[in-house]
C-alpha cells in the first residue's frame, strides 16, 4: 500500500494558495487532471450526443465513460446511473416520481440524522400524497442511528426508507446494509444519500441493498453535479415526467435536457484519479479503486488520531461527533466562544473550517444546537499531519488567547 501526500498535493493548484483545507465536506479541491478533463471536452468538437458528426460521437463518448466510471466506484450496472444537477434535484425528482404511486395511509420514513435533501422532499411529497411521515430518532450523546431506531417506525404501510450512510454533520455511518434488508422485509424501497459516504469508503451497491444511492462527484475531487446510481430494472419500472420527443430510455428518462458534457469528463478523470491513490494498485479499475480507498481510510485513521489527541488537549472543546463507525468529519462546539468567531479567526490565519449546520438542519436541533451548528473540521484525501498542526495551533491560539 502506498500513499504518497506530498506528490498528491502536489497536483491540486489551489494548495499553492497555502491554506489548510478542512472544508472537504462541503467540497473538495480539484486536481489539475479533472481540471484538464473539463478544459479537453470544451476544447474539442463538441455537440449534442449522436453518432454522425465528431462532436456527436465525442459527446457520446463522454457520457458513456463517465457512466462506467461512476458504476466502477460505486459497484453498479452503467445502465442504472443517473446524472442530474445536484443530489439534491435527483432526489426531489425521484421522490416526485415514487409519491405518485402513494395514497393516504401509506408511509414514508426519513431520519433526524440527515441533510435536508433527504428529508424536506419526502416530507413534501407525503403531504402532496397524503401520506405520513414517521421520524427515526439518533441518539445525541453517540450520535448514533441504529437499526433498532428505524425498526420502530417501520410498518407494512412503509413505502420508501431515507437515510444516510454518513451524516454529512458529524459523520456518523449507519448501518446500512441492515436498515435496507428491514426496508425491504417491510416492502419499501430503501433510498440512501451516500454524499459524504462515497468521500471516503468504496461503495458496493448490491453489498448495500441500496435501491437508490446518490452522491456527488465534487466531494470526492470531481465537478458540480450529482449522480444517482440504481438496478436499471427498477429504474423500468418508474414513469417520470419528462418532454415528448426526449428519450424514454433508462437511464436517459430520468436526465432532464442536455447533460453537461465537459463536468462528465471531469467525473471520469476525479474517479481515475481516486483509483490512481495507491500508486501500488493493479488490476482493473474497480480493484485500484479498493485498494486507493483501503490506503485512504489508513491516511485519513492516521490524520484523525493525531487530531483527535490534540483537541482532548485544548480546553472547553466539545466533539459532538461520537459514532462508533464515523467518517473522519468533527463537529466542535467551544465553552464560553461562538465557533462563528472561530471559523473568522482561523481564516485569518490560512485555515478553513467553515461554522454552521451546513443543511443538516433536523440533526443539529436533535444535538441541541439550534440552527447554528458548530465548527466542522472534514478531512479530505491531500489534507497532511501538517493541515493537522496548523489547525491544533490557530484553535489553541483561539481558546486561550496565547
Amino acid at each position: 500500500m502506498t500513499y504518497d501526500i506530498a506528490a498528491l498535493r502536489s497536483q491540486f493548484p489551489a494548495l499553492t494558495a497555502k491554506t489548510a483545507h478542512f472544508d472537504g465536506p462541503g467540497g473538495t479541491q480539484t486536481p489539475q487532471p479533472v481540471i484538464d478533463a473539463i478544459a479537453e471536452a470544451l476544447a474539442r468538437p463538441l455537440s449534442n450526443r449522436g453518432s454522425v458528426t465528431l462532436g456527436e460521437r465525442n459527446a457520446e463518448t463522454l457520457v458513456t465513460e463517465a457512466r462506467r466510471a461512476m458504476a466502477d466506484l460505486l459497484g453498479a450496472d452503467p445502465r442504472g446511473i443517473v446524472f442530474g444537477r445536484s443530489a439534491t434535484q435527483l432526489t426531489y425528482d425521484f421522490s416526485r416520481t415514487l409519491a405518485a404511486t402513494w395514497s393516504p395511509g401509506d408511509e414514508v420514513v426519513v431520519t433526524r440524522l440527515d441533510h435536508d435533501a433527504n428529508i424536506r422532499p419526502w416530507v413534501q411529497a407525503a403531504a402532496r400524497a397524503g401520506a405520513t411521515v414517521r421520524w427515526a430518532e439518533f441518539d445525541p450523546a453517540t450520535g448514533e442511528l441504529t437499526v433498532d431506531d428505524i425498526r420502530a417506525v417501520l410498518s407494512g404501510r412503509t413505502r420508501v426508507v431515507a437515510v444516510t450512510a454518513a451524516s454529512n454533520l458529524i459523520g456518523s455511518r449507519p448501518a446500512i446494509a441492515e436498515i435496507s434488508r428491514l426496508a425491504h422485509e417491510a416492502g419499501a424501497l430503501a433510498y440512501i444519500d451516500g454524499v459524504h459516504y462515497t468521500a471516503h469508503t468504496l461503495v458496493d451497491l448490491e453489498r448495500l441493498g441500496a435501491d437508490f444511492f446518490v452522491c456527488s462527484p465534487y466531494k470526492f475531487l470531481g465537478p458540480h453535479h450529482g449522480v444517482l446510481a440504481a438496478r436499471p430494472e427498477l429504474l423500468e419500472t418508474l414513469r417520470p415526467d419528462k418532454l415528448v420527443p426526449s428519450s424514454d430510455a433508462v437511464p436517459e428518462r430520468f436526465e432532464l435536457g442536455t447533460l453537461p458534457y465537459e463536468f462528465l469528463g471531469g467525473t471520469r478523470a476525479a474517479v481515475d484519479f481516486m483509483a490512481g491513490l495507491d500508486h501500488a494498485a493493479t488490476g482493473t479499475r474497480r480493484e485500484r479503486l479498493a485498494a486507493a480507498f483501503t490506503a485512504l481510510e489508513a491516511h485519513e485513521h492516521t490524520l484523525r488520531t493525531r487530531l483527535d489527541k490534540g483537541l482532548a488537549a485544548l480546553p472547553g472543546i466539545t466533539v459532538h461527533s461520537r459514532a462508533a463507525d464515523r467518517t473522519p468529519t468533527l463537529l466542535l462546539t467551544f465553552e464560553h466562544h461562538s465557533t462563528t468567531d472561530a471559523y473568522g479567526f482561523l481564516a485569518e490565519r490560512g485555515v478553513q473550517a467553515p461554522s454552521g449546520a451546513f443543511y443538516a438542519i433536523e440533526a443539529s436541533r436533535h444535538l441541541g444546537l439550534g440552527d447554528t451548528g458548530g465548527l466542522r473540521v472534514g478531512l479530505a484525501p491531500y489534507n497532511d499531519a501538517e493541515d493537522v498542526d496548523r489547525l491544533l495551533a490557530g484553535l489553541g491560539e483561539f481558546l486561550t488567547g496565547a
